[in-house]
């Protein structure tokens, strides 16, 4: 498999080439090479800042707010008061305990961060240009090209920054490389259309049919998410479906069995990833400023992953455990 160049289909529909993307910004938090789970081969993931659901079992709460925003990890802290002394705008206090930042007072200056001796601060999120994050994806087009991977963009949501994602949806189509997309599907039809036009594949996460419980644990019904992608299906596009596994939130038969149910009435969907809970985003979660509540959930077992595969390999879908 070569990495040849393709004509770029956005051209004449608004969207503009690569050179004309590459001063085109958005935020992102983090970029990972070598992802082996976000896509088929190996894959650079591009993980952007903003979400509008609230997941409470997230494994990526850093990805919630829009924008930069710094966070302490209390476990390094010395209290050495050199971050108190260093700000300028005095939203650093101390207590016994050590130091408490006052957000709205705080301008993101650094100071913190570049005095800290031990990195106890840091400043999650940066605002990253089309031109640098290729720079990024680039570096591994020779394993892309060996194993069938590419970019995949993640989250957060990547469908907050539309313009963001279309220009590097873009840019990596044009240059050949295969993008995919990791996405809750909560956006306008508009947007969606207008990223799966530049889209190779689409990772769909569909958390619970009960629209009430997934409002409950998500801040938001799933009409919206399903009629999405049942759009994208209708539409031809590829999708991988993914179902995170919650133990005491969605791991019972009837909900896996009426996600199957769904899954199957899209007709050309036929990979099903179920991905078991893991408690990575609550260590996250303590390093922020905006008070975030995740559940504490049991981590599923082998026997469950298990049988839960099994259900849904019983409607006929090829299944993965773990993405």
């Amino acid at each position: 498999m070569t990495n040849t160049k393709k004509q770029n289909p956005a051209a004449g529909r608004g969207v503009s080439g690569p050179d004309g993307n590459a001063g085109v910004c958005g935020d992102v938090f983090d970029i990972r090479r070598y992802a082996i789970h976000d896509g088929p081969g190996i894959r650079t993931t591009v993980f952007f800042k903003g979400c509008p659901l609230r997941c409470r079992w997230c494994h990526n709460p850093e990805s919630w707010k829009a924008g930069p925003e710094l966070g302490f990890r209390r476990s390094r802290c010395i209290k050495c008061r050199h971050c108190m002394e260093a700000c300028e705008p005095k939203a650093i206090s101390f207590t016994e305990s050590g130091p408490v930042l006052d957000p709205s007072t705080c301008t993101l200056c650094g100071r913190c961060v570049a005095e800290c001796p031990t990195g106890a601060w840091e400043i999650i999120g940066r605002k990253a240009s089309v031109a640098q994050v290729m720079a990024e994806i680039r570096k591994d087009i020779v394993f892309y090209d060996q194993s069938g991977g590419g970019a995949t963009f993640s989250g957060g949501e990547p469908l907050m920054q539309a313009d963001f994602l279309v220009a590097l949806l873009a840019t990596c189509r044009a240059e050949g490389i295969h993008t995919a997309v990791d996405t809750t599907c909560y956006a306008s039809p508009e947007t969606l259309r207008r990223v799966a036009e530049l889209t190779d594949l689409f990772l769909c996460d569909i958390k619970h049919m009960n629209s009430e419980l997934h409002r409950e644990q998500t801040g938001i019904c799933n009409e919206k998410v399903l009629a999405n992608i049942r759009m994208l299906a209708e539409a031809g596009k590829r999708i991988f479906i993914r179902v995170p596994i919650v133990p005491g939130f969605n791991s019972d038969r009837t909900n896996i069995e009426q996600t199957a149910q769904f899954i199957q009435s899209l007709q050309a969907v036929r990979r099903v990833d179920v991905l078991p809970y893991n408690r990575g985003g609550m260590e996250k979660a303590v390093r922020l400023n905006g008070g975030i509540d995740l559940m504490e959930a049991q981590i599923p077992g082998d026997g469950t992953m298990t049988e839960i595969a099994g259900i849904f390999r019983g409607y006929g879908f090829e299944v993965k455990i773990g993405g």
